[in-house]
């Protein structure tokens, strides 16, 4: 029997991302048609690309009444197709009342958490998950409106580290017709006509809206725009790498570690190295960076008398010396007490 046509583009993709034959592959699968489809053209490829292929299914507590369906379905797709499948579960509701987060936040990081610990299970060396054309199109958008920046904008990527995503250049209609095709069963997630959820509002009214009113290529469009933007954004983040290891020294040990970045090497660089390298720092010491802290420390480095300082989150100061930005935990990382300097909490 010959094999699909979606068979052969996989294994090219699959190649293009660095796989070798033999290797293992965890496959995320929600029992949805994408992730379904992933799965089953991940088979049909063994005799051409054999591959040590396992599947996870991942239960956020918050569809009680689908998820045993969805499990039911993985599992007997699984069996029929020789592969191993775990499920985990998460407590989405818990996570996100804690950390005062949304549901959906809370549920795509203790998604992720749930499916590295299933792929050290499985000794899997690739995570395989079935993001689409279609989700690249919307992440696009979401990412817009939210005012995101370059790397946002650049959207989801083929490879990240050992997460592969090798249906990103498919149409999810490829999918589905394929699906048709073999007579597969899927389950459709009733949360995704949610239109409380911005994804969804994207997916359903606006992509619609600017097809039919717009641009009938407004996919194809936002597609191109997040491969450029991300062959850009690999550039940036090389030069942003140069820059972080000549101008970025690190002292100490937490709960109070230095940073020093050389001024006089930062003000030579271009403002675009200028605020990522900014950014990096913030993630590093804080864990967040806004573009409000962002832009003030740029004002920091910029003309002006040494000694002049910044309180930001959870603690963090930034002095500015002659020949250098520091940034520090004077008092441990609690939240600052507002002095009056220049800077906020």
């Amino acid at each position: 029997m010959p094999l699909h046509p979606l068979t052969l583009i996989l294994r090219r993709e699959l190649r293009s991302l660095g796989l070798r034959e033999g290797e293992a592959v965890l496959v995320a699968v929600s029992g949805g048609p994408d992730s379904l489809a992933l799965l089953h053209l991940l088979a049909e490829l063994r005799p051409l690309f054999p591959l040590r292929i396992s599947a996870a299914c991942i239960d956020h507590g918050l569809r009680p009444l689908e998820t045993p369906a969805e499990w039911a379905l993985v599992q007997e797709n699984c069996a029929r197709l020789g592969l191993p499948c775990l499920r985990k579960t998460v407590d989405v509701r818990t996570e996100a009342a804690q950390r005062k987060i949304s549901l959906e936040h809370a549920a795509r990081d203790l998604r992720y958490q749930a499916l590295e610990e299933a792929q050290r299970e499985q000794d899997a060396q690739w995570l395989a998950l079935a993001h689409t054309a279609d989700d690249q199109a919307e992440e696009l958008l979401l990412k817009l409106l939210r005012g995101s920046g370059r790397r946002a904008l650049a959207g989801m990527r083929r490879r990240t580290g050992n997460r592969i995503r090798p249906l990103l250049g498919l149409r999810k209609q490829d999918l589905l017709d394929y699906l048709v095709a073999k007579g597969q069963a899927f389950c459709v997630d009733s949360s995704n006509q949610n239109t409380d959820i911005l994804r969804n509002r994207i997916r359903l009214r606006l992509l619609p809206l600017l097809e039919r009113e717009y641009d009938p290529g407004i996919r194809a469009a936002l597609l191109k725009t997040a491969d450029n933007l991300a062959v850009d954004e690999d550039f940036l983040e090389a030069q942003q790498e140069s820059a972080w290891k000549a101008l970025v020294q690190r002292s100490g040990e937490e709960p109070a570690p230095v940073w020093r970045l050389d001024l006089p090497g930062f003000c030579r660089l271009h403002p675009a190295l200028q605020r990522r390298l900014l950014e990096r720092l913030l993630y590093t010491a804080q864990g967040k960076a806004s573009y409000e802290h962002i832009l003030a420390l740029v004002r920091l480095a910029g003309p002006g008398d040494n000694g002049r300082e910044l309180h930001l989150h959870r603690g963090l100061r930034v002095l500015r010396q002659r020949e250098a930005l520091v940034f520090a935990f004077p008092w441990g990382r609690v939240p600052c007490r507002c002095s009056g300097k220049q800077g906020g909490c």
